[in-house]
């Protein structure tokens, strides 16, 4: 079979698993975190990079792809994996979030979701069809079904995002063509415990060859998300991956393994490497900071990524503060090996029986960015929607005499 999932080793002191996801492009290891290509590129890496760190999967976008430069551009040059040079496995999700993301943007129907780009303020309809067309085309070795997210608070909204995304999903594996790719169901329903058993019983019941756990860290607490998360466990295929979608802070990453998450995949590390920040095991470390003006140490001692073997933290600030690229892409090479290498960590603690005592001893001293920062972040995030919402509202403007004009000449 084109993909297959061997579970190797249960943590007998949490729900930690060890297993190995089979692809037709190799393998996946797991726990495994993968960085986001959004549009087909990890930003400021290239394919060599994520060979070097190590990467064994890569998450693209199939809303910005499919916006630009075109699901039917790529499969004209051989598919997503020719068109990055990635001969890895990849994932696409379904663009779910990122229409949900643009609020005011879009219509939410059950044929499907009547949505304004954000790039050129125009019109289009994703349905469980559409997407898993769009999805085919990009030729990825996992795929997602398409949901709708909510906001995690809302009770009566939960429930009927999560019905809708179950009709959806039914829809989806109907449309499903390709048997070299894995189809997933997504689970919903915000952080109520009635909602996400009946989304994990009904996706289950749809045998999907993995689960995919949506709509989390998008507004709720830590502790909240962690809840949802032992909750879901049992009511969980022991023998299918996991996976916890756009979750990849480190302390997010060892309370997901310990509550059976074998997948994880977030934007995190290579956006705070554009905002000069980078991870480490004493602090989150912001390269701005003129402390580290004239500091001769690397991010972090003992670190095996390139950056750390070469560079000092004097050298990544004059680049950071100078605009220069290549503190962005050094800063995302350690931020990147700094998740895998936690991964490869936690399956070595599986592995030997002693995961419940490595995630205690890394969280007792790493400096776990609080729900009030996170409140911060996604008020940042809003600010970032509202101005795309802007901005695609703007270009509707612009546009709209053009497209008079256009119609006219139909």
């Amino acid at each position: 079979m084109p993909f297959s999932f061997d579970l190797q080793h249960e943590d007998n002191k949490t729900a930690a698993r060890l297993g190995v996801i089979h692809t037709p492009h190799g393998e996946i290891p797991t726990p495994a975190f993968a960085p986001v290509g959004t549009q087909a590129t990890v930003k400021t890496l290239a394919p060599r990079d994520l060979h070097d760190l190590g990467a064994t999967l890569i998450l693209a976008n199939a809303y910005h792809l499919y916006l630009r430069p075109g699901a039917e551009l790529i499969a004209e040059v051989g598919g997503l994996h020719r068109f990055m040079g990635w001969d890895r496995p990849l994932l696409t999700d379904s663009g779910g979030f990122q229409v949900f993301s643009l609020n005011s943007l879009r219509k939410v129907t059950d044929e499907g979701v009547v949505f304004r780009s954000h790039a050129d303020g125009s019109e289009h309809l994703f349905t469980p069809e559409k997407v898993l067309q769009i999805q085919e085309l990009l030729g990825a070795d996992i795929i997602m079904c398409f949901d709708e997210c909510a906001t995690p608070m809302d009770y009566e909204y939960n429930k009927s995002a999560m019905e809708r995304t179950h009709r959806w999903a039914e829809r989806c594996k109907s449309a499903h063509t390709r048997p070299d790719q894995a189809l997933f169901g997504i689970v919903q329903g915000g952080v109520f415990p009635d909602l996400r058993r009946q989304s994990a019983e009904f996706i289950t019941s749809l045998d999907f060859p993995g689960v995919a756990i949506g709509g989390l860290s998008v507004g709720e607490t830590k502790q909240d998300m962690y809840r949802v998360l032992e909750e879901l466990n049992p009511h969980l295929p022991r023998c299918k991956p996991r996976y916890l979608m756009g979750v990849g802070a480190p302390e997010d990453l060892l309370e997901g393994v310990a509550r059976g998450v074998d997948l994880f995949d977030c934007v995190l590390p290579t956006r705070l490497a554009r905002n000069g920040a980078a991870f480490s095991r004493q602090c989150r470390l912001n390269l701005r900071n003129a402390a580290h003006a004239r500091d001769p140490r690397p991010i972090e001692e003992g670190c095996a990524c390139y950056a750390c073997k070469h560079f000092s933290r004097a050298y990544l600030r004059h680049l950071v503060m100078s605009d220069e690229i290549l503190g962005i892409h050094l800063a995302t090479i350690h931020n990147i090996h700094f998740l895998l290498q936690l991964m490869r960590d936690i399956r070595t603690a599986i592995a030997e029986g002693e995961f419940a005592s490595f995630k205690e001893e890394f969280l007792a001293t790493y400096p776990i960015i609080d729900d009030e920062v996170r409140a911060q972040s996604r008020a940042s995030r809003g600010s970032r929607k509202e101005s795309h919402r802007r901005d695609a509202e703007a270009t509707e403007k612009r546009n709209e005499p053009q497209r008079r004009e256009g119609r006219k000449g139909e």
